[in-house]
């Protein structure tokens, strides 16, 4: 999820805008997860399972 959809339930605003201490914690902490804090560990795994189906693939061509 990105931080421009997310709403503090603390203050009903927008995360993004860091109205609150809420807000801007929350705001910190998923800029330091970076891209692939957001995604749920399912989504992970077969992202590397597309990834070592492809350099298999790419193996077995060369």
């Amino acid at each position: 999820m990105t931080i421009d959809r997310l709403v503090c339930a603390n203050c009903a605003a927008p995360v993004s805008q860091g109205r609150c201490p809420v807000c801007r914690a929350n705001r910190e902490r998923l800029q330091q997860e970076g891209p692939f804090g957001g995604l749920n560990p399912m989504a992970l795994i077969v992202l590397m399972v597309v990834l070592v189906a492809a350099l298999a693939l790419v193996a077995r061509t060369a």
